[in-house]
């Protein structure tokens, strides 16, 4: 670990195991979520949680010493193959095989994931719980159409809310929706998808088209630019029937960016090293405490949830969507409580969705008076940055040593340490963990995920030089790891795993 990262309390990471071990009451914790060493964070870090090791991951990609769980099953073991398609197939493909190796655990698992569904239900069989926000409700929390009256009724202020139109029917004309919302370039969103889908950028009348090909109702806003951030909440039920709010580090959340091969509209990673405004911070903390007082109130929702804001270059803040469970940023966002400390959240988050007390929490009001200094005093803190294959062609992974800790040198990239959790890593030394690499035997298609690059930095180490915009040392990761993708010949007569 990193001379920054401070040990993490070793009489409250045994409350935080004990606390998670009381509600599993011995059964089996079972992962299901994309990547095989999801909650890696909890189990091979500083003060690991070895109740949070599951004792079986199912997912899209296989885990790693020392990231993995017991057993993993995962899609890619099966086909040697990792693309765009294999990435939201995964379930499908692994889904009689899930089913019976849950059933032949020892007793019905709990089974951990982003939100509960009809196929998660039938996993987890009689007697199995899903530990997880119900998959309807975060339908209706994250409606995009829906948010600016969610801010509403939680009492956040209009100068925080991005002048927006809700449209329930067929999309208007683009002079129509310029004039109404006040602004020449639109942003247009509708469902309640992740990753950037369902959201469309809106200059031309064919951008509109695109937008009016979604299924409404829309939320049709003004492009606000600057940075985009993330924000983990986490809310916990009080004895006197309330809730308690925990409000983390806001991050600078990079988006669409070409030269990594990241679409517009989507995360190119996240990084919470750099400083907010004191102000903006204060205003952010307040208003995500509202708006978990109102999930709470309205819907009884309890655990994590994200919130994306808008960071604008006068240093002011606006929110312009909510994640409503788990999220991509859940893993490494989890640092920022182990450099305070703290077991992470999702530690918490486990047995509150079980119906139990994570009574090793600090004060609230405490804990993010705290997070206001460090959102303003800035690193050091954790990043990550998405690894795409950007080319067209078919490729292997070679030359590596798989998941672990890196250095870019000479234009390629040159192993340094095994490792599994960001603080494994000194970004401003050069090094970067690599995780989630695919095994040098899968073929990896055009725009396949190939892990993530995470680390520490004060600052010096960032992925990211603006909103859109990769730093010196992002670009020399992914230029380093391009070297290292063979590609696969179109007159190979080598035969993947099916």
């Amino acid at each position: 670990m990193t001379a920054w990262m401070s040990p993490v309390d070793t009489g409250l990471a045994e409350a935080a195991g004990t606390a998670l071990a009381r509600v599993l009451d011995g059964r089996p914790l079972v992962s299901a979520e994309r990547f095989g060493s999801s909650m890696r964070t909890l189990y091979a870090g500083p003060g690991p949680i070895r109740q949070a090791r599951p004792a079986l991951a199912v997912g899209c990609y296989p885990g790693w010493e020392p990231a993995a769980p017991g057993t993993v099953l995962a899609a890619e073991d099966r086909t040697g193959r990792r693309g765009p398609a294999e990435r939201h197939s995964w379930m499908e493909a692994v889904d009689a095989d899930a089913v019976r190796w849950l059933a032949e655990l020892p007793k019905p698992p709990v089974i951990a994931a982003w939100y509960a569904t009809g196929r998660l239900r039938r996993w987890a069989g009689p007697g199995g719980t899903v530990a997880a926000i119900d998959g309807r409700l975060r339908s209706v929390i994250e409606d995009k159409a829906a948010f600016d009256a969610l801010l509403e009724a939680a009492g956040v202020p209009q100068r925080m809310r991005i002048p927006c139109v809700r449209i329930d029917g067929m999309l208007p004309s683009l002079a129509e929706l310029r004039r109404r919302v006040g602004s020449a370039r639109l942003v247009v969103q509708a469902g309640a998808d992740s990753g950037g889908r369902g959201t469309v950028f809106v200059d031309h009348d064919a951008d509109l088209a695109r937008a009016a090909a979604l299924s409404g109702p829309y939320k049709v806003a003004a492009f606000i630019t600057g940075w985009s951030s993330n924000t983990t909440v986490l809310s916990v039920p009080t004895a006197s029937g309330g809730v308690a709010l925990y409000v983390d580090r806001p991050s600078h959340k990079a988006v669409g960016i070409a030269e990594a091969g990241i679409g517009p509209g989507k995360s190119a990673g996240n990084d919470w090293s750099r400083p907010w405004p004191e102000e903006a911070s204060a205003e952010l903390v307040d208003a995500a405490v509202r708006i978990g007082r109102h999930l709470w109130a309205e819907h009884r929702m309890a655990g994590l949830f994200g919130l994306d804001a808008l960071l604008t270059a006068e240093g002011r803040v606006m929110f312009n969507e909510i994640n409503c469970r788990n999220q991509g940023t859940t893993e490494v966002s989890a640092v920022n409580q182990q450099l305070r400390g703290l077991p992470p959240f999702l530690a918490a988050h486990l047995t509150v969705v079980l119906g139990g007390r994570p009574d090793w929490l600090p004060d609230p009001d405490g804990f993010n008076e705290a997070t206001l200094h460090a959102a303003a005093r800035g690193g050091p803190g954790p990043y990550y940055l998405k690894l795409r294959h950007r080319g067209a062609e078919p490729v292997r992974v070679s030359g590596l040593g798989g998941p672990g800790v890196y250095r870019a040198e000479g234009g390629r990239l040159v192993w340094v340490r095994p490792g599994a959790h960001p603080a494994c890593a000194n970004a401003d030394l050069g090094e970067a963990l690599l995780a989630n690499l695919p095994a040098e035997h899968v073929v990896c298609l055009p725009g396949a995920e190939l892990g993530t690059a995470e680390a520490l930095t004060a600052g010096p180490g960032t992925p990211f030089a603006a909103p859109h915009q990769l730093s010196v040392f992002g670009d020399a990761v992914l230029d380093a790891l391009a070297a290292h993708l063979t590609p696969v010949r179109s007159d190979s007569r080598e035969v993947t795993p099916s």
